[in-house]
């Protein structure tokens, strides 16, 4: 009987020391709102023009299950250049919104940052997201040129 139990015990802890290895540490929680992409080195000739300016841009995607206003969210570089959603701006479950360093109209799935310079240094920066009340959200960097835009 006294092995049988010892047994028993033996196998509890096996079983319990088990589940206690499967519990792991808790990751990092995904970002409300994520950058997925930032196009750093627009494609071709850097001449400034707004086409190539609007080749450079950053993806923002809504990674919750309900719509987010990014009213006052800010989006900015290592050298604090500043884009600031003004106004209620929604960014519905699921949804993306692309923000383009030049100039034109803006839309629900595209925002305008109307510079007429390059805001993204091609050899290396860091996209910082902060919402409203100035908490950083999420940021994505690189530190060379590659593909001339990177994925987070």
């Amino acid at each position: 009987m006294t092995r049988r139990l010892i047994g028993l015990v033996a196998a509890f802890a096996v079983a319990v020391g088990g589940s206690l290895t499967l519990a792991a540490p808790a990751q990092a929680a995904t970002p409300a709102i994520e950058i997925t992409k930032v196009y750093y080195d627009s494609p071709g000739a850097d001449n400034r023009s707004n086409s190539s300016l609007n080749a450079e841009y950053v993806k923002l995607t809504n990674r919750r299950a309900r719509t987010i206003n990014l009213k006052n969210w800010t989006l900015r570089d290592k050298a604090n250049h500043v884009y600031k959603f003004s106004g209620d701006f929604k960014l519905g479950k699921g949804k993306s919104v692309v923000i383009r360093t030049g100039k034109g109209k803006n839309t629900a799935g595209t925002r305008y940052w109307g510079s007429g310079n390059y805001i993204w240094n091609n050899t290396g920066d860091t996209a910082y997201l902060r919402n409203a009340s100035g908490k950083q959200i999420d940021k994505c960097a690189w530190t060379k040129k590659g593909k001339g835009y990177t994925t987070c």
